[in-house]
């Protein structure tokens, strides 16, 4: 795999809430029941991912095989007990 541009989309329905897509198909392979449970797709940044690349809540190479298979990638808000995780991870007091 390459590097690939990609969209990444805010959840306007629920925090922490994130679609990736290719940058050319953009929306176009969202299943509409998706689209509704998402709210309205606010652009969060546009980024160049590769395998190389670190991700903060996601595995990049996931990431790109769920966009060449299905055309986007969902990631989910994380739970409060991964977010405590990482909370505990970045802070080396707790």
């Amino acid at each position: 795999m390459s590097k690939q541009l990609c969209k990444i989309y805010r959840s306007s329905k629920k925090e922490g809430m994130y679609l990736y897509v290719d940058r050319m198909e953009d929306l176009t392979r969202i299943p509409d029941v998706l689209l509704q449970r998402f709210g309205k797709p606010e652009l969060a940044m546009t980024i160049a991912l590769s395998p190389e690349r670190k991700l903060v809540r996601a595995d990049v190479v996931k990431v790109l095989a769920a966009i060449a298979e299905q055309g986007f990638y969902l990631q989910m808000p994380p739970t409060p007990e991964q977010y405590m995780q990482e909370m505990r991870d970045k802070n080396d007091k707790l």
